[in-house]
């Protein structure tokens, strides 16, 4: 029965999904990129492909810093509309996606603060996907234990903040461990959410998360979460001896 019930909340997506998937640069598209002797020639090339006339509006000469710049826009306009049109527990798993850049804007926040930088200059400077409602009221933050309670209050990462982090971590030479706490914290929390799906999803993802975990500096991976030490070998995050 849920397999006739899918098309209602899913097939959309799922149609849009392939469609991304067909838009994969092939290796033949590669191997006509490495043969462009200029910029100008690659935004050529992809105008042939799937990416069309993203670059139509650009002047010349292009930089690659543009380039990157809109390839990325291209990238956060499509997923979020298919956050925009998931439901649970879809929406949610996009949702957790979005957290770990999350997590780098407001740890760039963090610093530029401690070094009495603006907030203004600093909102250009994170990550779209990584972009919140709440960002906009931030800028009214002048230190860091303003910038602290704004979190905690405006954002999604304030589950993380409250467990995890206090006001008076906020110093230049904990910055590091902060964000390591945060992604710990972020983990488990995206962890318990995919096992608790169970499925594919859960054999999926727990095994990445698993990893990405041990690869965040926490050895005790293959023991809370059951990560062979082979497997870890294998993907080359732990050096044999």
């Amino acid at each position: 029965m849920p397999g006739y019930m899918f098309n209602i909340d899913g097939g959309y997506l799922e149609g849009l999904c392939r469609g991304f998937k067909c838009g994969i640069l092939k290796q033949a598209d590669y191997l006509n990129l490495v043969q462009c002797e200029t910029l100008e020639d690659l935004k050529l090339h992809l105008q042939g492909t799937d990416y069309g006339q993203f670059l139509a509006n650009e002047p010349s000469p292009l930089a690659v810093s543009v380039i990157d710049d809109k390839l990325r826009e291209k990238l956060v306009i499509e997923f979020q509309h298919m956050r925009n049109h998931a439901v649970e527990p879809l929406s949610t798993f996009l949702d957790y996606i979005t957290y770990s850049y999350m997590i780098d804007n407001i740890i760039l926040l963090i610093t530029g603060t401690l070094h009495q930088r603006p907030i203004s200059e600093l909102i250009p400077k994170c990550h779209p996907l990584g972009s919140f409602e709440q960002m906009e009221a931030i800028h009214v933050a002048a230190t860091p234990a303003e910038l602290y309670n704004a979190v905690l209050v405006d954002t999604p990462l304030a589950p993380f903040f409250v467990d995890c982090i206090s006001e008076q971590d906020l110093d230049e030479m904990n910055i590091e461990i902060i964000r390591n706490t945060l992604y710990k914290a972020y983990l488990e929390a995206f962890y318990d959410f995919c096992k608790n799906i169970g499925g594919t999803t859960a054999d999926v993802m727990c095994e990445i998360l698993a990893v990405s975990f041990f690869f965040c500096g926490n050895t005790a991976a293959n023991e809370k979460w059951h990560v062979p030490i082979s497997y870890l070998i294998k993907v080359r995050f732990v050096r044999v001896p």
